[in-house]
């Protein structure tokens, strides 16, 4: 499990994460990885996580890629997650914010691209 752990995290620096805070967010990426490696569902392919966008009750999964943990706008949902439950979340990550924040985060990130 260790050097799964490694590779992950190996493969997490091509990202060169700009800040402490977005290498920290990577390494508890890795780690929840590497903890549910045996539980991963079938639409979660490499190089990307499950987070689920919760508020009140409205609740969606998105499937995202690993280079979002280096896009300030999803930083600032990592840290509304880290203040609401805290670093020990298992399984897929939750957000507390409405779906349609993430799904305009991802359109926005897909417009830029697209120039």
């Amino acid at each position: 499990m260790r050097s799964f752990v490694g590779k992950i995290q190996k493969g997490l620096s091509v990202f060169a994460p700009r800040t402490k805070r977005a290498l920290s967010y990577q390494l508890e990426a890795a780690a929840a990885v590497a903890a549910t490696i045996e539980v991963v569902p079938d639409d979660v392919t490499e190089g990307h996580f499950a987070v689920l966008a919760i508020k009140g009750e409205e609740i969606k999964r998105f499937i995202i890629e690993l280079d979002y943990l280096n896009d300030p706008a999803f930083l600032g949902l990592l840290d509304m997650a880290e203040e609401e439950y805290g670093f020990r979340q298992k399984g897929a990550l939750a957000v507390p914010c409405r779906p349609q924040e993430v799904q305009r985060i991802l359109d926005e990130r897909k417009v830029e691209y697209q120039y």
